[in-house]
């Protein structure tokens, strides 16, 4: 009960927050420093304030800005990890919470409406004490791509016109008498939901082919709901001929009289009423395009043709094309720029499936497939042939048309499943899908691979492919990888000029620290932005970044403006991952905020690039991250003593109780550190507040630069002036302020074995020091002493989390042993044993520990998570 209670509160103190910031205008506030939220992050601005800053303050064109902002493209690509730790159940309910919670800022609510406001909020927050936190089951693919398409119909659909408006108004501000074009997406919506299967054999073709017929089905809809209110804005009797001619044929071909299941204009509509008419046939396919994507996932196959359904948008938007032009004919643009525009805008942003699915698989995967292939036709193991060999086979191929296998071949479950995804991806409309993701990409080979196994599975329009480097040792060779890939003629012909490479955050922090993982991704984005500018390539970047600091996170906008200059261009792919989703999308303002966010940021990064770094900066940080890597490895991969030290000292081992995902948290059974994926892995050390994945190498790094004669002035001087260094220093500052090496030393106490105590006061001893040349570094006496807002939020957490750190504690030390009792227990009067208590229980039945226990458990990983604003 008071692990649940705690974990409660908290999420009840993040929703106030969340509305006082919004309301209080927080975000304009400039600090320095301390950026544990978007919100309280200096140099972010609305769209307004950007394009004057643009034209006032930089010097640019009014016409520069709306060239700029026309070629500008933003995708957000929603993961499902790390996975939401809170129930879908009780974000629902937290969304009612927030809606109170904005009813009573709104100015002139009477006495009476806050009585009924403060009612219905107070049941609420009964109804959320009174709902299991606990996932009793792991949600399924299908169950994850659910909830994040949720977030569509909840603030999203609505979101994207509302702030495109805005951005026309910010337009006028500078002088552009000219809306943004409605075929001009500024954002657009991926997911990897339903096509991550990277270590998640959960994830098959099956389900992939679910997914996307589900994304169908629902699009279809919401167009489909809309189009009633729309067909009543329209009414107009005033055409041109265009719309005349078309309006006549449809209801001349029209033998439909009556159609009993809609609820409006369900009778023939009059030709009095041409607008309608045309609508109406829309709404006719759209209702079909919906069925038949019902049918087909329910029974396999649809008795509803395909020519009546919408099967490119192309098609969707040519009827509204047509209205808008007639409305602009008539002189009734002002009518035609209102719910129509709307409308076409969504339709261009969000297609015929809302968000397009990315499939993502490792490449050692389809190294097993072409093995199964080339093995099958008698010219040896694909696996054992060097690099050179591998490329010049598959080039061959690719420039040749023959099949290479049949219904014969020999395949393993696990080729079996590659190939059969290849096959659905060949079955199912093309724009249904984004980019094919290859994760642990180290060669051109595994690009190539990809492109020949779409081809031999009868992918007529083949997605495009996009390299994933994460690894240390492929950041540093991602540019000679992709040298090589550019300097192949059928390659360079095939990707027409334009080319997508993915890097990832986490398991290149896993892999090094936070210090190193941060320096190679901003080189590696600078080498290939230069290879690809030598090769006449376009480049997008795609970065793979997380909801924590260990894993990338931070605040976005901050995010893009430190990226090297020249890596953005107006053309970005982003991860919104799992609990970040709620964050940024979980109610109207934070998503209209979230959408300015990543606009202004964008253009901004475009129109006024960051300073580059100083040759002697570049030296030093060299030097630095060498010496963080050795620090960092020694530790974590060769030091005997640490994997027995982590899996003892967090609950890591306990992770996979709070069924937050499909994923398993390995990719593979087994094995040490180099098998646990990053999101457990930071996930552990964020549950203890002792953050070891992220400041980890700091301190011999620190050390190194400052037995350098004027080396602490030089990074005082890196701080001041470079800004990637300086969201580095500063996110590194806020992890700080969340850490209590206190809290970790109970846990060493409690659960680690005697003889691992001095490593863990060793470690400690590490985070003191690093901690002490964080602040000279950045000049502070305190932690967060410029940013007394977020340090006075977080105090007011600590004691919230530090009781359900020693309960989380104490809990692991009775699950790991048995015989363990605490010596004393504080007397519990019968008011507290009552029957609610033993129902929580209850709940849990199956469980193998004392009754109570593993919910208790999980109830702190979830009070912790909620308190820290991270799960992993």
């Amino acid at each position: 009960m008071v692990s649940s209670s705690l974990s409660h509160m908290l999420n009840l103190a993040n929703l106030a927050e969340e509305i006082q910031m919004v309301y209080q205008k927080k975000m304009e506030t400039s600090r320095r420093g301390g950026f544990a939220d978007e919100a309280l992050a200096p140099t972010e601005s609305d769209i307004d304030e950007t394009f004057q800053r643009m034209v006032g303050g930089l010097g640019k064109t009014p016409q520069e800005v709306f060239d700029a902002l026309r070629s500008q493209t933003i995708d957000l690509v929603f993961t499902a990890h790390p996975t939401q730790s809170i129930r879908r159940s009780l974000l629902e309910k937290h969304a009612s919470i927030r809606t109170c919670l904005t009813q009573l800022c709104v100015e002139g609510v009477s006495e009476n409406e806050k009585q009924e406001i403060d009612e219905a909020l107070q049941r609420e927050i009964l109804a959320a004490f009174r709902t299991d936190e606990i996932r009793r089951t792991p949600p399924t693919p299908q169950d994850e791509m659910r909830a994040g398409m949720s977030y569509f119909h909840d603030t999203i659909w609505n979101g994207v016109p509302k702030f495109l408006r805005r951005v026309d108004t910010a337009l006028k501000n500078i002088g552009i008498d000219e809306r943004l074009p409605y075929d001009v997406p500024l954002i657009q919506f991926s997911s990897w939901m339903g096509g991550d299967r990277d270590g998640n054999p959960r994830v098959t073709p099956e389900v992939t082919r679910d997914v996307c017929l589900l994304a169908r089905m629902m699009a279809a809809n919401m167009y489909f709901s809309k189009m009633g209110s729309l067909m009543f804005e329209l009414s107009m009797w005033r055409c041109n001929d265009e719309l005349r001619a078309r309006a006549d044929e449809l209801h001349r071909l029209s033998s439909r009289k009556y159609a009993k299941y809609y609820i409006e204009f369900w009778k023939q509509i009059s030709p009095r009423e041409p607008y309608r008419i045309i609508l109406g046939d829309v709404r006719d396919k759209l209702y079909n395009t919906c069925e038949r994507a019902r049918e087909i996932l329910s029974n396999g196959e649809s008795s509803i043709p395909e020519e009546d359904t919408y099967t490119r948008v192309e098609e969707f938007l040519e009827p509204l094309e047509l209205c808008y032009r007639s409305l602009c004919d008539c002189g009734d643009k002002l009518i035609a720029d209102g719910s129509l525009l709307d409308f076409m805008r969504q339709v261009s942003t969000f297609g015929l499936c809302l968000l397009k699915l990315d499939i993502r698989q490792e490449s050692d995967r389809h190294i097993d497939a072409v093995d199964a292939i080339t093995t099958h036709l008698g010219i040896g193991s694909y696996r054992d042939w060097p690099e050179e060999q591998r490329q010049e086979w598959l080039v061959n191929e690719l420039r040749g048309n023959r099949p290479l296998f049949g219904p014969d071949l020999p395949q393993s479950d696990e080729v079996a499943d590659v190939l059969g995804t290849f096959r659905v991806i060949s079955e199912l409309p093309a724009d249904s899908f984004g980019a094919y993701v290859i994760s642990m990409a180290t060669a051109p080979s595994d690009v190539l691979a990809v492109e020949l196994l779409q081809r031999e599975c009868g992918v007529k329009k083949p997605m495009r492919v996009v390299p994933l480097f994460e690894k240390l040792a492929d950041l540093q060779q991602a540019r000679a990888t992709m040298e090589l890939l550019f300097s192949i003629d059928w390659y360079k012909e095939r990707i027409n000029g334009k080319q997508e490479i993915m890097i990832g955050y986490s398991d290149s922090g896993k892999d090094a620290g936070r210090l190193s993982a941060a320096w190679y991704l901003y080189k590696a984005q600078e080498e290939i932005v230069d290879v690809a500018e030598q090769h006449g390539v376009k480049l997008t970047i795609f970065h793979g970044r997380g909801g924590t600091v260990g894993r990338g996170g931070g605040p976005s906008h901050l995010a893009i403006l430190s990226q090297p200059p020249n890596t953005v261009n107006g053309s970005l792919r982003v991860t919104v991952q799992g609990e970040v989703i709620e964050k940024s999308f979980g109610e109207d303002n934070l998503c209209f905020r979230t959408l300015q966010r990543f606009t202004a940021a964008t253009l901004e990064h475009g129109m006024n690039p960051p300073v580059s770094p100083k040759p002697e900066w570049r030296a030093l940080l060299d030097d630095m991250a060498t010496v963080a890597t050795e620090e960092y490895r020694s530790i974590v991969f060769q030091e005997p003593r640490f994997v027995e030290y982590f899996r003892s000292a967090t609950p890591e081992t306990e992770y996979g109780r709070m069924n937050i995902g499909s994923r398993p948290s390995k990719r593979k059974p087994g094995g040490g550190i180099e098998s646990l994926r990053a999101i457990p892995w930071i996930f552990a050390w964020t549950q203890t507040r002792f953050h070891l994945p992220v400041w980890l190498g700091f301190g011999a790094a620190f050390r190194h630069a400052m037995d350098k004669p004027g080396g602490l002035a030089t990074l005082r001087e890196m701080y001041d002036e470079w800004p990637f260094f300086r969201v580095t220093i500063d996110l590194l500052e806020m992890v700080f302020a969340k850490g209590d090496p206190g809290i970790a030393a109970l846990y060493d106490k409690l659960l680690v074995p005697q003889d691992l105590w001095p490593f863990g006061e060793q470690l400690r001893a590490n985070y003191a020091e690093t901690q002490s040349l964080l602040l000279k570094v950045a000049g502070h006496e305190d932690l967060l002493e410029s940013d007394p807002y977020l340090r006075q939020r977080l105090l007011l957490r600590d004691s919230y989390i530090t009781a359900l750190n020693v309960c989380q504690a104490y809990t692991l030390k009775r699950i790991r042993d048995g015989e363990f009792r605490p010596a004393t227990r504080p007397p519990l009067s019968k008011e507290f044993i009552d029957e609610t208590a033993e129902s929580l229980m209850e709940l849990n039945p199956s469980s193998e520990y004392d009754p109570g226990l593993e919910d208790t458990l999980i109830l702190t990983m979830k009070g912790i998570a909620a308190g820290m604003q991270n799960t992993g």
